[in-house]
């Protein structure tokens, strides 16, 4: 039952409860309250984060993923560098003030060397001014801080769950539970703003769990959140994972909500992304996401002829649609919900500030 209590939750059991609601117009107040937080304590802007998807070759091989490496059926790719920094300096052009810089996981010293040119060259290109998150997965401490020095700012390291019985059904043995862990706090030794995040809905996951994940969060001291709803990848070892998943879907939607509005409320100042994945599930989900207490939008400025070929899951929206359709059409459907977008700014975690 909704109360104004569950506005200010300080326990996992507060936690349980605001993500075992299933009366829509409990719900309903549920959002309201995550997004007047947002308002008050985040602001009422909206920042993008124009995403690159420059390569979707993967030494891991994550049982959901739609670009593991055992996937022979997807093309592999990787952009050339200059098309990778031309896409940033579309973005910075248009009025982004960050992007992100993400591909499968690869660890090797030509790999460090590429990222770092990357960055020192984009910087170049861009003044200085383009803020530069990177989702490129678990390096070591000195390839971290290499990156940070060249400028990137920020990294997203999603955990996927934090149930570590949960996580052995996702990942073959040799994918390490500790070392990602261990990953997320290299990173916030080398300086990062550092983001993780989880699935939500996955097999075998309870709302016990999903709210063990948010004490994660706070316990890791992140700073800003990536999370989206399952949705299985038809190539993947758990593509029947949800044989009735087209009868649950509107579900799996509501649970990536409810999970970003009890986020939310519980950890208050960080940034939390509307993950395209919503926008898979329903075709308003990113817009809905900023109303249930997201504050960033990632718009795909991957060079569309590489996009069918970048999909974690299945269904993935905007492929066909080139950076400048993608800008323009977030912009008017965030304008029908009167949300300002924050164009030219970092948009910076103000929980990270905090912390400095």
């Amino acid at each position: 039952m909704w109360n104004t209590e569950m506005e200010h939750p300080k326990t996992e059991q507060d936690l349980v409860a605001i993500l075992s609601l299933t009366d829509s117009e409990e719900i309903e107040k549920l959002y309201k309250a995550a997004r007047t937080l947002t308002e008050e304590i985040v602001g009422e802007k909206v920042h993008f984060r124009g995403i690159i998807e420059f390569s979707n070759i993967c030494a891991k091989d994550c049982y959901y993923c739609g670009i593991r490496k055992s996937n022979t059926n997807v093309e592999r790719y990787t952009i050339p560098d200059n098309a990778v920094i031309e896409a940033a300096k579309w973005a910075w052009k248009a009025g982004y003030g960050s992007i992100v810089m993400q591909s499968g996981e690869i660890e090797s010293d030509a790999f460090t060397n590429k990222i770092t040119d990357l960055l020192n060259a984009i910087a170049k290109e861009t003044n200085g001014e383009l803020g530069i998150t990177l989702s490129l997965g678990e390096q070591s401490y000195e390839t971290y801080k290499a990156w940070f020095d060249a400028g990137a700012k920020r990294y997203l390291l999603r955990i996927e769950t934090t149930n570590r019985e949960l996580y052995k059904t996702l990942h073959p043995a040799d994918h390490s539970f500790d070392v990602r862990i261990n990953a997320l706090k290299n990173l916030r030794k080398a300086g990062y703003q550092v983001g993780t995040g989880v699935m939500i809905g996955l097999p075998g996951q309870s709302v016990e769990m999903l709210a063990r994940d948010i004490i994660f969060f706070k316990e890791m001291d992140i700073d800003m959140i990536g999370m989206g709803p399952y949705i299985p990848h038809h190539q993947t070892p758990l593509a029947d994972s949800m044989p009735d998943f087209e009868k649950i879907k509107e579900r799996q939607f509501q649970k990536g909500l409810i999970m970003i509005a009890a986020t939310r409320l519980f950890l208050r100042d960080i940034n939390i992304a509307a993950s395209t994945a919503l926008q898979t599930l329903n075709n308003i989900g990113r817009e809905l996401g900023i109303m249930a207490g997201a504050n960033i939008i990632m718009p795909n400025i991957t060079a569309t002829e590489y996009r069918s070929s970048y999909q974690l899951y299945d269904n993935k929206p905007c492929l066909s649609d080139t950076s400048s359709m993608c800008h323009h059409c977030m912009e008017m459907r965030l304008s029908a919900y009167g949300v300002e977008i924050g164009l030219n700014e970092h948009g910076d975690s103000k929980h990270y500030a905090k912390r400095q």
